[in-house]
């Protein structure tokens, strides 16, 4: 890694700190019901296995993962494709919050507020559609690219005609 990479993603890190802390600090609570913590470089995050959050999958504040499953290396279904908007390839679970992760440390402390304006958890939430993009094909995690737009996302990853 080059020393402006290097630098570059320290400073990520420094940005997205204040967002790591929730993790941090959820992950440690979870810890009590059988949560356990592990460094995954690969998707640039502390992660929490078997946290006790719900039915399945995954969620990243900052530069950590609170995981309910084993590990990240699972496949799920995309927001578009579980809405019927199109039709997209199973995606492992690490890549789409390892996009996550990267929103972190390029909006820092601005994440939050502009995932929840942009509407939340949904398949309408512009930071979904490009985690999902991102997972699929390994770029295209930042929110505002056109391929990231509702139009492209439907337009690209069309349903076949019956």
């Amino acid at each position: 890694m080059s020393l402006a990479r290097a630098a570059a993603f320290a400073l990520g890190l420094l940005w997205a700190a204040p967002n790591s802390l929730l993790g941090l600090v959820a992950g440690t609570a979870g810890m009590a019901l059988g949560a356990r913590p592990m460094l995954d470089r690969r998707d640039f995050a502390l992660v929490f296995r078997r946290f006790p959050l719900g039915p399945g999958g995954a969620m990243t504040l900052g530069n950590v993962i609170l995981c309910t499953g084993e590990s990240l290396d699972g496949q799920c279904d995309t927001y578009a494709h579980r809405a019927g908007w199109c039709m997209q390839p199973r995606t492992r679970l690490g890549d789409h919050e390892r996009a996550h992760v990267l929103q972190y440390m390029a909006l820092g402390p601005l994440f939050l507020p502009l995932y929840f304006l942009h509407g939340g958890v949904s398949v309408r939430n512009r930071f979904e559609r490009a985690a999902d993009r991102y997972a699929i094909t390994g770029r295209g995690w930042w929110p505002w690219l056109h391929a990231n737009s509702a139009a492209a996302t439907r337009e690209q990853w069309a349903r076949p005609p019956d």
